[in-house]
């Protein structure tokens, strides 16, 4: 399917894409001009792509004035979050999100290295993540540290799915100052793991499987040391057939819907607040809130 979209302006692009009826895996091309290019930008395109649920692959030259944008459709089916499975291993080495790493999207390592940098993760001696998986976010962590500075601090990681905690352990097995551990979030109590300088909870709170109020003051109360920084990440976004696809998917509606995000994000920030926070909220695909304490 070759789509003429040479001279349209946006409204009449949309217009197009609106009316288009393709099949997952499908490939539409469709001719622009350079001067439209040069007009609307290949962001603009990016993000033409992203509303449709496809991808934009590498663009070709027609000739001297046309260029040929190609749009492959993603296979909506393809996607974790589709997943009836609820048992721990939802998230294991075997499933579809596993097979995805966030901190490969320059997004959400940008916006994530951020946050970790306003909370001063430097100067923290002992951090807590909840849903770790394979231990991604600690990744980073390490890639912004020395050497040194890494060993000297204690990494704690908890995760529900057994499999991707025996991952993790692999793939940290040199460091004797990282810990994972299996268990459920919602009984923390159990483990008795003492206080954080830093927590961490990337796309986790937010499970169906927990009461997300409760369970942030409970940590809150019961994890963070005095003085102790919070980085909580909201997820923005939809993973499907392997493209992280912006804005977060609620129920009853066939469309992008923020309010459910916002109403958890608005209810740590005013918490923290009120215990003499500071909070920033950053980021795009992955909204991320840190907290340090005004000193």
């Amino acid at each position: 399917m070759i789509l003429n979209l040479r001279g349209k302006t946006s409204n009449e692009i949309l217009v197009v894409f609106e009316a288009l009826h393709v099949e997952g895996g499908e490939v539409v091309e469709a001719e622009v001009l350079e001067s439209d290019i040069k007009t609307i930008g290949y962001k603009a395109f990016a993000d033409l792509a992203q509303l449709y649920f496809m991808r934009l692959l590498t663009p070709v030259k027609k000739d001297e004035t046309t260029t040929l944008l190609r749009f492959q459709k993603l296979r909506l089916n393809s996607s974790f979050h589709n997943s009836d499975d609820e048992s721990s291993e939802k998230y294991g080495v075997e499933s579809a999100f596993f097979s995805i790493d966030k901190t490969k999207e320059l997004s959400f390592l940008y916006h994530y290295k951020k946050a970790l940098e306003f909370v001063n993760v430097k100067n923290k001696k002992r951090i807590l993540n909840l849903g770790v998986n394979r231990g991604d976010e600690f990744e980073v962590i390490k890639n912004m540290l020395s050497y040194k500075e890494f060993c000297t601090v204690e990494f704690v990681g908890i995760d529900y799915s057994a499999s991707a905690i025996e991952f993790a352990k692999k793939e940290f097995s040199q460091y004797e100052n990282v810990k994972f551990i299996c268990h459920d979030i919602n009984s923390l109590e159990e483990l008795e793991l003492g206080r954080f300088y830093l927590i961490i909870s990337i796309g986790t709170l937010q499970s169906s499987n927990i009461a997300f109020n409760a369970a942030f003051m409970s940590i809150y109360q019961n994890y963070l040391a005095e003085g102790g920084a919070m980085l909580l990440g909201f997820q923005n976004c939809r993973w499907i057939d392997g493209e992280m696809i912006y804005g977060a998917k609620a129920p009853n509606y066939s469309f992008s819907e923020l309010s459910l995000v916002l109403k958890d994000i608005h209810f740590c920030k005013k918490y923290l607040q009120q215990k003499k926070y500071r909070v920033v909220v950053s980021g795009k695909d992955y909204l991320f809130l840190s907290a340090r304490k005004i000193t």
